[in-house]
């Protein structure tokens, strides 16, 4: 499994506009200057993000973006599962239910579901607040 840019630049979307929404909504172009990212693709992220209701938009004068909820109460793994869909780390396991022919009899299936659970609690447990904060736990801690 490997987060892509679009997920990444998520991230650090979301951290921007944590970070910068005390002053009202926060327009793409600052958060294009202040992370270095295109305007255009932030608005692609954006869409997604809107859509999924984690973010509120305004448009016009005076308008921009904002965080729907309260920091807490986004996770990592929330953000990224709009923007990339499944995180599962193998395709047997993306859409829920498990519909390989193979899987009742699998011996690697345990495999994938153990990564799958620690991938899914490791970036569950971190909230925005906590990547704002910086303080989270690493793995190898």
């Amino acid at each position: 499994m490997k987060i892509s840019t679009k997920g990444r630049y998520a991230l650090r979307m979301m951290v921007d506009i944590a970070e910068n929404q005390k002053n009202g909504y926060v327009t793409l172009k600052g958060v294009s200057a202040r992370q270095g990212i295109s305007k255009k693709y932030l608005e692609q992220i954006a869409l997604h993000l809107s859509q999924a209701d984690m973010l509120r938009a305004v448009r016009g004068y005076q308008g921009g973006y904002m965080l729907a909820k309260p920091t807490e109460d986004y996770t990592v793994n929330d953000i990224l599962q709009v923007v990339e869909g499944s995180m599962a780390p193998v395709t047997c396991l993306e859409k829920g239910k498990n519909t390989c022919e193979r899987s009742s009899y699998c011996q690697t299936l345990p495999v994938w579901l153990g990564l799958d659970k620690v991938i899914t609690d490791y970036l569950s447990s971190i909230s925005l607040q906590d990547v704002v904060d910086g303080h989270f736990s690493h793995p190898a801690e």
